[in-house]
């Protein structure tokens, strides 16, 4: 007998996606496996949020912050225990490198507690001391800092 496959949906979030965003997000940042975002910094942030719907519930999200010219992150890359392994977190992170593509961001970066998923994804090691727009301009605010156990990762895009 066939399990039938939900049907998602991609799509950049809305206003009305920040609250099951915030709730995904710090679900997994209390787990400690990636960093809380408050509800205010996703509302403010919400134009750099991918999200996949299944049946109008957020089950995954990963979003994309211009940090520098030619610079940018992909951010809070998470998606919902019940549907993991499924690729939807490799589609999300490939909708983020084609819009930094298309603004003519050509490195893309990470930070991440899971560096093998994005070194699958075409991702290698980078010293976080090679993102001083990163480390200067967010990591010396975070409570973390500088202990921080999280890898660098970046990607070259082609032109």
């Amino acid at each position: 007998m066939n399990k039938k496959q939900p049907q998602l949906t991609y799509q950049k979030a809305t206003l009305k996606n920040a609250r099951a965003i915030h709730e995904l997000v710090n679900s997994f940042a209390q787990k400690n496996r990636m960093l809380p975002r408050s509800l205010n910094e996703i509302y403010e942030l919400i134009r750099d949020f991918y999200i996949c719907i299944d049946k109008d519930k957020v089950i995954a999200v990963c979003s994309l912050h211009i940090v520098w010219e030619d610079l940018a992150e992909i951010r809070s890359a998470a998606v919902s225990k019940k549907y993991q392994k499924r690729g939807i977190g490799k589609k999300l992170i490939n909708y983020c490198l084609k819009e930094a593509r298309a603004l003519g961001a050509n490195n893309v970066f990470a930070l991440t507690y899971n560096p093998e998923y994005f070194k699958h994804l075409g991702f290698e090691d980078i010293d976080k001391n090679d993102l001083p727009h990163k480390i200067w301009g967010d990591c010396l605010k975070c409570p973390k800092f500088p202990g921080c156990e999280e890898v660098a990762v970046i990607i070259r895009l082609d032109s």
